[in-house]
Order: C-alpha cells, then structure tokens, then sequence
C-alpha cells in the first residue's frame, strides 16, 4: 500500500531543524490539494447523490474506523449548526462506537459484522447514501457495511487513499484521492486524513448548498447557539436585508433567531406568520422568495 511506503523525502526527519523539517511538511501538504483536484469529477457525482437523496428525505453516512471514522464524526456534527439540519440528517459512525472517538478501540477496524449490523441499527435503506472513508481502502468495519448497504440498494461512496483498493473496487461512486507516502511512515492522519477532510467537506458543503442552506456564499440557516453565531446571524441579515444592526437585531428576535424567516419578513415587509408562509411555499429557498420580491442580490 502507498499510504504504507517510506516517503524518501522524509528519510531523515530525525536530524532536520524545526523550521527545515516544517518546511518539508508543507511541501508534502501541497500535494494533497492537487491529489483532489484530480478526483472532483468522482466528488461532483457524490454531491449530487447526496443532494438528491436529501430531497427525499434521505440521509448520509458516513463510516470508518480510527481517523477516517473520527473525521467522518467531525463533519457530520457541523453540519447541524452550519446548515440547521437535525442530527439525523448526516450522521458519522466510528468503528468501536462514540469512545473511539478519544481512545483507540483496539480491533474494532477487523470486525466486517460490526460494521453491517451497525448500519441495521440506524435503519439504512435504499433511500439514504452511505460514504466508507478509509485511507488504506481495506478497512473490513468499512467493506462490512459497503457489502450491506450494496444489498438494500443503498448507492455506496468510497474515499480512500490507496488506487486500487478493495474499498474502491466495491462502491458505486470509487474517489481515490492518491496523496502518495507519509511525512511519517503509515501515519495517515497527515495528508491522508487532509484529503478525506476535504473531500467530506466538499460533499456536504455542496450538497447542502444547492438545497437552499446557503445563499451567495452566506449561512442563512445557521443556528444562533451561542453569542458569536447571533452576532453571524445578525450580520448575515444585514448583509442580505440592507438594513442596520439594530433592526438587524429587532428581526433576528421576531423572527425566534430564523436567519431566513428574518430577512424575509425586512424585504418582503411581513409579519412572522406571513413569513414563515411565504418561505415555506419556496420549499425553503430563500433565493426563489428574493427573487419573486425583486430583492435578490
């Protein structure tokens, strides 16, 4: 396996100064962004997988084992305040449980059954898109539940580091994103792990975007939990409404923190009820209100 090689320009990282051994690092870095520039075709047809199962009620997983699962944790829980979607909309699922999460479960990767009946527990179906995320590409946690999902009718995402890969031969849609060795010797939370951020990131991002979750390049349905996310909020309504930050403020309040319902209330001057309707009559989007109010911008 590649992602198992000795990297020859890291064979003396033992004797290298801080800043020249930091350098070195972020040579290796850059690669990974080219890595996934090669694959964006692969990636495009994940998003658009993803975004039409959303429209029907669907979910996405995704599933893997150390790194690749923990990663797959980590976007699938911003996606919830990024985007206001519940927690059931993505979820993540790490071989040997939440625990894994911040303390290796040893074995969990090699159990293939876990990984299928983990998937029977959240009631996988034909419906949702399952992505297994394994920089090796033999993950039997991954392949297991690969294997079950392909069985129900489930379209199966594959993301690995390693070109072929059993991991890769087995999806629908392979993305092999080949950032070649690592800096440190089979360490593939280092570019490994970056490539399988960004292309997780990529394909909840866009997904999400094109279902009206964003408008420009704005959150509009981020939720307001903490101080700093109202402040967002706010200016977000400013941006969009053209108004002040005190009315900005006002309409955030009136609107129980709805970014949308909020700026739809300032530009098509309605109350909340009026509101809500109006955005609820465009399936959500606020562009198609904006732009049936001649407000879009």
């Amino acid at each position: 396996m590649l992602t198992e090689k000795q990297n020859p320009n890291t064979q003396h990282l033992d004797q290298m100064d801080t800043l020249s051994m930091l350098r070195l690092m972020n040579e290796e870095d850059q690669k990974v962004a080219l890595a996934v520039q090669n694959v964006l075709p692969q990636i495009a047809k994940a998003v658009d997988i993803a975004r039409d199962k959303f429209t029907i009620g669907g979910r996405l997983f995704y599933i893997g084992a150390g790194t690749s699962g923990r990663l797959g944790v980590l976007d699938a829980v911003e996606c919830v305040p990024t985007f206001g979607v519940s927690h059931e909309k993505v979820q993540g699922i790490i071989a040997g449980g939440e625990g894994a999460f911040v303390q290796a479960v040893e074995g969990a990767e090699d159990d293939t059954d876990a990984g299928r009946e983990t998937l029977i527990e959240r009631e996988l179906s034909a419906d949702d898109v399952l992505v297994g995320v394994a920089a090796s590409g033999r993950t039997p946690y991954v392949l297991g539940a690969v294997d079950y999902a392909k069985s129900i009718g489930t379209p199966t995402i594959g993301v690995a580091c390693n070109d072929p890969s059993p991991l890769l031969e087995a999806v629908d849609i392979p993305i092999g994103v080949v950032v070649g060795s690592e800096i440190l010797t089979g360490s593939t939370r280092l570019k490994a792990g970056t490539a399988q951020k960004l292309v997780l990131n990529m394909i909840s991002t866009a997904a999400f975007a094109q279902l009206g979750k964003v408008y420009g390049n704005l959150m509009v349905d981020v939720q307001v939990t903490n101080e700093k996310l109202a402040q967002r909020a706010k200016h977000i309504i400013q941006e969009i409404a053209n108004v002040d930050a005190t009315r900005a403020e006002t309409l955030l309040h009136a609107s129980g923190n709805n970014v949308k319902v909020a700026i739809v209330m300032a530009v098509c001057e309605l109350d909340y009820e009026e509101a809500v309707k109006r955005l609820s009559d465009a399936g959500g989007y606020l562009r198609k209100v904006m732009n049936a109010s001649g407000g879009d911008v």
